[in-house]
């Protein structure tokens, strides 16, 4: 037992010694209890809501100030016309619009029911879905506010509306992310494993030494990768068009142009991993950590970014996958133009730049 307990001790021992080993001991479960704490919910937070208020009285303002009292809703926009409904689901800035008619009032004094309209994004199914569920409790906490027998004869009759997804197929939701989902990890993760395994096998020094530049060593690695994952986005925009019927009513081209943007924004963030990897171990470590994870939780492919705390809200600024989902699901889902997306379009570039720089200068280190 002496010897045991020996044996024992030297293992702790080497386990405290390896940081890579501590970090998957304590580092992930700490991450992962953070993370799914709270960013797995569909509850939601500071939602924009636009309101086209057609009564424009006393009554139609009460309701307007009772559907921000929670601090769940804020009003975004006071639109003028049913022309304006569409611009701000398209440009991302709107999750509902509610329309309260002219009679409102009236109908509603006289116990003839009234009529209220709720219009979401159905491209996001489960956050429409709890939008508009909160938004009638609201409504009907207002109706008991205004009446406060208990046999209500105010009655608001509630009309909803689905743009884009009427039937709210999941599919319509995990369709874009799982194409950001694939791509990412075929573009970023296998580029990370391919380069180091040159490094950890020893021959990455012979080709630095060949003829060809070192940009070309680099090309050549991600080239077959870029090709591979950009036949994969396409089999998958087959796929779901023809099985699960989910639409591309944008452009196809301007489509395509952008997969193979963010294509190349997860190859420069693959081989900046790669530069700061010695063995596939590390590169995959990194991979999993750094990308897949928060790429499936903080993206907005699952769970609605606006429910997360502040703090996990900034960092899912820094995933590329939450500005491709948006492109996806504008282009997919909204038929929106190059217009509607440009800020998505310019961080992808941005990022293009930024890994591909710090790239070169860990090379060029690496070289010297």
């Amino acid at each position: 037992m002496k010897v045991f307990r020996a044996f024992i001790q030297k293992e702790i021992y080497h386990i405290l010694r390896d940081r890579r080993t501590l970090l998957i001991l304590f580092g992930m479960p700490v991450a992962q209890v953070l993370i799914f704490g709270f960013a797995v919910t569909n509850e939601f937070k500071n939602a924009n809501i636009d309101i086209l208020d057609h009564a424009k009285d006393q009554t139609s303002s009460k309701l307007v100030r009772h559907m921000t009292s929670s601090g769940h809703f804020n009003v975004n926009r006071m639109l003028v016309s049913e022309k304006q409904v569409e611009e701000g689901f398209r440009s991302g800035k709107t999750d509902l619009v509610m329309v309260i008619p002219t009679d409102f009032s009236k109908d509603l004094y006289t116990y003839d029911p009234a009529q209220v309209q709720l219009i979401a994004d159905g491209s996001d199914p489960n956050m429409a879905n709890a939008l508009v569920q909160y938004a009638r409790v609201m409504i009907n906490d207002f109706q008991q506010q205004e009446y406060k027998e208990p046999a209500n004869p105010y009655q608001v009759n509630i009309e909803t509306r689905m743009l884009y997804n009427p039937l709210l197929e999941s599919a319509y939701n995990f369709i874009p992310g799982t194409i950001a989902l694939i791509l990412l990890i075929i573009s970023a993760m296998m580029t990370s494993l391919t380069i180091a395994r040159e490094k950890e096998q020893g021959t990455m020094e012979i080709l630095l030494v060949s003829p060809l530049p070192p940009l070309l060593i680099i090309l050549g690695k991600v080239a077959p990768y870029a090709i591979l994952s950009f036949i994969d986005a396409v089999l998958i925009l087959v796929m779901g068009y023809f099985i699960f019927g989910v639409p591309v009513t944008g452009s196809l081209v301007l489509l395509l142009c952008l997969c193979m943007v963010y294509v190349i924004t997860a190859l420069s963030l693959g081989t900046l991993i790669s530069t700061t990897s010695e063995t596939q171990q590390d590169a995959m470590m990194k991979s999993l950590i750094g990308l897949l994870m928060p790429s499936t939780l903080l993206s907005g492919f699952i769970f609605p970014l606006t429910s997360m705390p502040e703090v996990l809200q900034y960092i899912s600024h820094i995933i590329p996958a939450t500005y491709f989902i948006e492109i996806l699901k504008g282009i997919m889902l909204r038929g929106v133009g190059l217009e509607y997306i440009i800020f998505e379009v310019s961080v992808l570039l941005f990022m293009i730049v930024a890994f591909l720089t710090l790239t070169w200068k860990k090379f060029k280190i690496r070289l010297e």
